[in-house]
């Protein structure tokens, strides 16, 4: 589900360049995303 979350986001902030729409909240989004991220990769490496 993270994942699918992470390439929504990308394709938002994406379209955000193109069109120009929402602007800022794009980017909030995509650190966001990014973070949950690598909070995911952390807490899956120290299960193992």
């Amino acid at each position: 589900m993270l994942w699918g979350l992470i390439g929504l986001v990308i394709v938002v902030w994406l379209f955000g360049f193109i069109f120009d729409l929402v602007g800022n909240v794009i980017h909030l989004l995509l650190f966001v995303a990014a973070v949950l991220f690598v909070v995911n990769l952390i807490k899956g490496r120290s299960r193992r």
